[in-house]
This record gives C-alpha cells, structure tokens and sequence, in this order.
C-alpha cells in the first residue's frame, strides 16, 4: 500500500503540461498539444504598473505545453518592450503553482511517431526559460503549491520567487528515465554543499522552508498571507527591485525547517554525494547506514535504486557541469541531454520510465541497461556530445540578451 501511495504522488507531481493562453495564435502545433481553450489556459491580470501571468489548467496541475511556452514569450517580451510596465508577477490557479512537463502527451507524442513536435516543445520551453533568466524587468513568481520540473524552470530564473507552507518543489526525472532539465542542472548546481545532487539523482521533495533555507526561494509567507501580497503588488508602481523586496518583505514570515528536514543533515548529504560516480555516492550511503542505521539513509537509497541506473549517472554528471557553466551553457546542453532521451537511440528509459509510472502504472520499470555496472562510459558520453549535422543545437538569443551569470 506504502508502495501505491507514494507512486501515486510521484504520479500526480510528473503529470503536466499542456497549456495556452489569452489572445493565443497556435503556431501550428499539432491537434493533441491543444486539449484546451487557447483563450483561458493563461489568463492575463492588468494591475497599476504590472502584469500578471496565471497558470490556469488547475485540473493538470498547471503544466506546461508548447502553445503555453510560445504564449508567454510574446506576453513577456512584449511586457518588457513596455515602458508602463514595472515588473511582472507569475502565478497558478489551484493547488499547483506548476507541476511541469505533460510527460505522458509527450509519450504518446513518441509513441505515434511525433518526434520533431517534441524536439519544438522542448525548444520553446528552454527558450523561454532563458528569456525569463534574462529578463530586464523585475519578476515575482508566487510558489504557492506543487512546484517540480518545469515549475521550477519558469520560476526560479527569475528575481523573486515566494514559496509558501503549500509550496512542494521536486525535481524527479531520474524516476522515470529523465534528467533534471528546465535550467535545473545550473540552478541545483549553485545550492550548499552537494544538496544539489541529492535532489537531482533522488527526485526529493523540499517544502517551502525549505526552499528559502536553501536559496531556491527568496521570501516565504504562509498561505493565508498570500493574498496580502498580491493586493500590495498589485497597487506597486514600480520598475526598482529593491522596493519590490522590501514589499515582499513586510509580508514575509520566519520559520525554520523541521528537525527531520533534509537541511539539518546537510554535513551527512555532503559526506555521501560529494564523491565522483554514482557508485562511491550509494557505497557511501551503505557505510553510513550500516554505520547508523539511520532511516534516512536507508530511505535514500531505496530511491536511488528505484531510478534509471543511466540517468543517475547522466543526471550526476550534468549538476557537476552546471557548476562550471553559465545558464545559457546549461541549457544548450541540457537540449542535447534531452534529444537524446526522446529519441531513443542509447535508451528508451523514457518512455519506459513514463509507461511504468503513469500509464501502465504497474511500477516495474525495465530500464535498460538493468543495472550501474552495465552502463557504459560511452551511453554517458553520449549524451553529452554535440548533436549530429543536420540536428541543429537550441538556438538561445545570446546576442540579443545580456546572457545570465
């Protein structure tokens, strides 16, 4: 029963995507990316001297589709060309701020052979995700509710980001043969110590106070607060961070993450996923837990078995790059790491991993190769290498953009 709840939850936090918006043009995407109305899937709010972008698919858990991604970069590059524009605010309707990618429309996506579709979503999505990292005006992402994947991708690039006592961030590809994408390789890469890694490789949860201890969020309310904060946003004209800080401030409450929480062992998270492979991470965890018997560990590495044995190590080796790279880098690389996965060339651990958890629901994944020590440098390599001649690279506005540090 433990084993069908917690499936069950993973299931309705990787569910997602599929949205559009307010005065949409579709951009000839095809028939079963547009489930929905393109008129009410982003509504727009016009405040004094801002805008507001609402997530509106509730029933989805606001995830992302393509029509969505091309939606909000016309509104947001045309809020920014604006000069009576201050700052634009970001949030969702229900109990999710964004849940990310629709990963099963993706598979059947895959399945009916519709590749080149998939390759336009993620491109889009990507795209903007760098646009809202380089953005020339003040942006306030309210984090109330479920926050994974792509959630985190339209959000945590941005200047503010307000999680709240709903707010659940994850970042849980590894469980179904993908790799944190959206940005997550740079921004998990620039957490304290090697939590990062942690959250990559066993798709965790953290909560919103969490989220501000690590630096993911920069304010945290609780949510009979939220309201407060939106009204006094909403009366702001304003274009200076600063002022719109002190605002978010003044709202703001402290609190301290339970003693449970994964923030107070962060010496033990460092000790174990600081090593090179993810071998040395998992014999590292044995030895504490054997040292300890600590449940944590042990629950640690029950997930860690339960992930794609190549997407553990591709997943590993992405957060260290992001280390080194700037967000733009990380999203180009991110785009290679991507085709890769849906193309099924060195796996089909994708589709396989969607199946197993969301479609067939049966939870026995076959992931191929079976095991860590049957995978090879060269599947890794792989999917780190430059795509093929005729498979052009994400092409990001660098020029056009200040690019992001």
């Amino acid at each position: 029963m433990q084993r069908l709840k917690s499936a069950a939850i993973v299931g309705r936090f990787l569910r997602g995507h599929g949205v559009i918006s307010q005065q949409t043009r579709t951009l000839n995407l095809p028939n079963h990316l547009l489930v929905d109305d393109p008129q009410e899937v982003v509504l727009v709010e016009g405040k004094a001297c801002s805008r507001t972008a609402i997530l509106n698919r509730p029933s989805a858990l606001n995830a992302l589709n393509a029509a969505m991604t091309e939606r909000l970069q016309k509104l947001y590059t045309s809020w920014e060309e604006s000069p009576g524009i201050g700052f634009v605010v970001m949030k969702g309707k229900g109990r999710a701020f964004c849940a990310g990618g629709d990963v099963v429309a993706i598979y059947n996506m895959l399945k009916q052979g519709n590749l080149e579709e998939t390759k336009e979503f993620f491109s889009s999505a990507y795209k903007f995700m760098y646009i809202l990292g380089t953005y020339l005006k003040p942006h306030v992402a309210l984090l109330n509710g479920i926050t994974m994947g792509g959630g985190a991708g339209v959000s945590v690039p941005g200047t503010f980001r307000v999680a709240t006592d709903k707010t659940v961030f994850a970042t849980p590809e590894t469980l179904i043969g993908f790799h944190p994408d959206a940005g997550a390789s740079f921004h998990l890469s620039h957490l304290p110590g090697y939590l990062g890694e942690y959250l990559g490789l066993t798709g965790d949860k953290l909560s919103g106070v969490e989220m501000m201890a690590c630096g993911l969020a920069t304010h945290y309310t609780v949510v009979e607060r939220l309201h407060l904060i939106e009204e006094h946003l909403g009366n702001l004209e304003t274009d200076d961070p600063t002022v719109i800080d002190s605002s978010l401030a003044r709202f703001a409450d402290v609190a301290l993450p339970h003693q449970t929480s994964v923030m107070h062992r962060i010496r033990t998270v460092d000790k174990c996923f600081s090593h090179d492979t993810v071998e040395e991470i998992i014999d590292a965890l044995e030895r504490e837990a054997g040292r300890t018997n600590d449940e944590w560990c042990i629950s640690v590495l029950k997930k860690l078995k339960e992930a794609s044995p190549l997407s553990l190590k591709v997943a590993l080796r992405s957060i260290r790059e992001g280390r080194f790279q700037t967000f733009d880098q990380c999203l180009i690389r991110e785009y290679r790491m991507t085709v890769q996965a849906i193309s099924g060339q060195i796996t089909n651990d994708f589709r396989e991993g969607v199946r197993a958890r969301l479609v067939d629901k049966d939870l026995t994944p076959k992931w191929d190769p079976p095991s860590l020590d049957h995978v090879s440098n060269d599947m890794v390599e792989q999917y780190f290498s430059p795509l093929s001649v005729s498979e052009p690279d994400l092409d990001l506005p660098t020029q056009q953009r200040e690019p992001f540090p």
